[in-house]
């Protein structure tokens, strides 16, 4: 899905007449204006983020001949050059931009004849977990053997940008951790504990885009019974929690969520069941 912007056209915004002035800043502010809009409309028609891409609209190039686009600090993120009778330009945002507000500035010459604000910020949420020996369909290859040990992870991104995940983290009391408990990858920066089906090998990020759902896979097998690691099986039955955690590349953060979880009794150190509650 796209995300797009409403903007004031700047000429209009700046004449002189008090009420011109009032009337536009009250229609950039109003999501319910219903009135027409202003007759004499800047060159900038539409802006919104596609994928990793911000997507200009404009009219043809013999209004404007240039695109800049400023980033949240002031400085200049990257500028176009208007092709002739062209209406459309875009922005490589990628997965390393800064997220806050962007301003977009079209340019006649050396003139300023109109700009555009959007915020680009992902907003990343876990939304449901559960381990390949529970669930198997919902694993990248069906279930078997190969990733009975291993979890899915699905994530939302209710933002406005593009997110780069970096990490996929169990912690606590699962069978193999991913701290010095278990598989001692947490602190390491060129693990990421992530399986990309598509390669069939760990990858180092997974990018998700703006409104878009994406499943992770664990590629460290947290829920193996690992002798002398986290939890095993005992003939009594057994709860705790672990927090689940994933990092991000664009706005830095950990994302993590806390679920229960129990044991049944087994008498061998592997054959217990495991139920996940949040």
């Amino acid at each position: 899905m796209t995300h797009h912007t409403t903007h004031c056209p700047r000429r209009t915004a700046l004449q002189t007449v008090t009420g011109a002035v009032v009337g536009c800043l009250a229609g950039c502010l109003s999501t319910n204006d219903t009135s027409a809009p202003p007759s004499e409309a800047g060159p900038i028609e539409d802006v919104g983020v596609e994928g990793t891409e911000l997507v200009v609209k404009h009219t043809t190039a013999d209004n404007v001949d240039q695109l800049n686009l400023i980033q949240p600090n002031g400085e200049l993120f990257a500028q176009r050059t208007v092709a002739a009778g062209s209406q459309q330009a875009s922005f490589s945002i990628g997965t390393a931009y800064d997220p806050g507000e962007y301003t977009v500035v079209a340019l006649r010459g050396e003139e300023r004849v109109d700009e555009t604000t959007l915020s680009i910020e992902p907003d990343l949420e876990i939304t449901e977990m559960g381990i390949g020996r529970n669930q198997p369909r919902k694993m990248w290859n069906d279930g078997g053997d190969k990733t009975s040990d291993e979890a899915f992870v699905t994530v939302e991104n209710r933002g406005s940008g593009p997110e780069s995940i970096t990490k996929l983290l169990f912690t606590g009391d699962v069978p193999y951790p991913s701290d010095e408990d278990g598989t001692n990858y947490a602190r390491d920066e060129d693990v990421s504990g992530i399986y990309n089906p598509s390669t069939g090998s760990e990858a180092d990020s997974l990018t998700i885009t703006a409104d878009e759902q994406l499943t992770l896979y664990s590629s460290r097998s947290p829920f193996a019974f690992v002798p002398g690691a986290g939890t095993s099986c005992a003939d009594d039955r057994q709860s705790g929690e672990f927090l689940l955690s994933i990092k991000t590349r664009v706005g830095r953060d950990t994302i993590s969520k806390t679920y229960s979880i129990q044991y049944s009794a087994a008498t061998e150190q592997n054959k217990c069941q495991i139920t996940i509650g949040e």
